[in-house]
């Protein structure tokens, strides 16, 4: 008993030095990586970056030209709207075409993705908003709803027992439309502080796409069609407030598409590749262009998207890796998972 307690004893002092040596020196030696923000530039037809360097703040443009703030926000003039607008400067028609400042807003948007978020546990419980109530404030409802592999189910949250009629409702209007049981992916945004709603996006047992949402207490259900050879693996409902775009989606290439509407039209996103699983991915949109950038702790791709028929103007790529020294962990950027790792 005493060689196998001693034998514990050192081997959890080996696992605490493999866990805490490394963490300590990368702490004190690894510099985080200092990758300089970067957006597409309407006014100059390519990338603007803001860099910091020796405590000060770089403004440049791809080719290594210097501006200063006040040049630069007139360089990025739909991401400095209200900055322009507060200085008197915001002008009327950028790039030969007419912009109103309420139109610059409205197409404005930001979406963030990553592996931990993509790769993190689900509890199966979710809630379905009311999408037209007729109200200005969203509510939260007073049932949640589980998918089976019957159908779905939804569960009254006072009493704890399922709405049959309801449950039924749903589970027949899916069926009818072509729903094919067990759904696969599922992506919403359950919360009612957003300015509407639209429900949630799924792949149902062969990876058809379709849309679910409950429009005055009743179901609707749309199948989404697909180009041809696309098969969809991740989906991301945006609901973002100019309503052109209702999802974004992966398919098994890492291609990105866009669902845009009106109309449930799958459009590829330039050639962006994009593994939602190991990689993050943020997209800063304009009224004319989308700025997406793809990163996997090695290197950064950026995209610009031209905002009308979301084709590639232009790419770059640069490397964001730093040296870190490997040893035990317990937790990771990819997933919410608390276990034993090597890095």
């Amino acid at each position: 008993m005493t060689r196998f307690a001693k034998t514990f004893f050192w081997f959890l002092v080996l696992v605490l030095i493999a866990w805490q040596l490394p963490w300590a020196v990368n702490y004190l030696t690894v510099k985080p990586a200092n990758t300089p923000f970067t957006l597409y530039s309407e006014v100059l037809g390519d990338f603007a970056l803001i860099r910091h360097r020796d405590k000060e703040i770089e403004y440049l443009d791809r080719a290594g030209n210097r501006y200063s703030r006040r040049e630069f926000d007139s360089l990025l003039p739909l991401f400095y709207a209200r900055q322009l607008v507060a200085d008197g400067r915001f002008p009327d028609s950028i790039a030969g075409r007419a912009v109103t400042l309420r139109e610059v807003q409205n197409a404005s948007f930001f979406f963030r993705s990553s592996p931990k978020e993509v790769n993190r546990p689900e509890s199966g419980i979710r809630f379905l908003l009311e999408s037209s109530s007729g109200r200005v404030d969203l509510e939260m409802p007073s049932d949640a709803f589980r998918l089976s592999d019957g159908g779905i189910e939804f569960i009254d949250m006072a009493s704890n027992r399922i709405d049959t009629a309801k449950s039924r409702r749903f589970t027949q209007t899916m069926l009818r439309k072509g729903v094919h049981f067990p759904v696969g992916e599922v992506s919403g945004n359950p919360t009612a502080r957003k300015e509407y709603d639209e429900g949630y996006v799924l792949l149902d047992a062969d990876r058809r796409l379709f849309h679910l949402k409950m429009v005055q207490g009743r179901p609707y259900v749309r199948a989404v069609e697909l180009p041809e050879g696309v098969r969809p693996r991740h989906l991301f409902i945006t609901e973002f407030r100019g309503r052109q775009t209702l999802a974004l989606l992966t398919d098994d290439a890492h291609r990105l598409y866009a669902v845009t509407m009106p109309g449930y039209a799958v459009r590829p996103v330039g050639r962006v590749r994009f593994d939602p699983e190991r990689e993050s991915m943020t997209i800063i949109a304009t009224l004319m262009h989308w700025t997406v950038g793809v990163e996997n702790g090695r290197t950064e791709r950026l995209y610009a998207i031209a905002a009308d028929d979301l084709s590639e103007l232009d790419t770059i790529s640069r490397s964001v890796e730093a040296s870190r020294m490997p040893g035990l962990s317990f937790t990771s950027a990819d997933d919410r998972y608390v276990k034993p790792r090597l890095r």
